[in-house]
């Protein structure tokens, strides 16, 4: 695939390129991680939810470097949604969502020590 002289396609997500005046970086969209989540509804049907976190590379833009973007996606089996974040927005929500698994984690610690403490009683 090549450059492709076409006006309004320098910000198409299926373009092989995006291209402003001069520059020319080839835009690379990747899926980081993907967690899948299979459930029963009340009638036994099988559904599928997934969590998908993209990647767009920084680019130059008119001369100027963009950040990259990071996508999360929330899929099921009807729809899908997406919201894109810059990557100060992405780094709030992971040091949140880290320490809020860490104080989880420490919670479900304690819980076992108590519960080992009254096996041993």
């Amino acid at each position: 695939m090549g450059w492709n002289p076409s006006p309004g396609l320098e910000t198409t997500p299926f373009h092989p390129f995006l291209t402003a005046g001069n520059d020319r970086v080839a835009a690379t969209e990747m899926i980081e991680e993907e967690i899948i989540h299979w459930w029963r509804d009340e009638a036994g049907e099988l559904h599928r939810n997934a969590l998908r976190l993209e990647s767009d590379t920084p680019q130059r833009v008119n001369g100027f470097p963009r950040d990259g973007i990071i996508t999360l996606r929330l899929m099921n089996t009807a729809s899908q949604q997406a919201m894109k974040l810059s990557p100060e927005e992405a780094l709030k929500v992971s040091t949140q969502l880290l320490a809020v698994a860490k104080e989880l984690m420490n919670a479900k610690r304690l819980l076992w020590n108590e519960q080992e403490e009254q096996a041993r009683a």
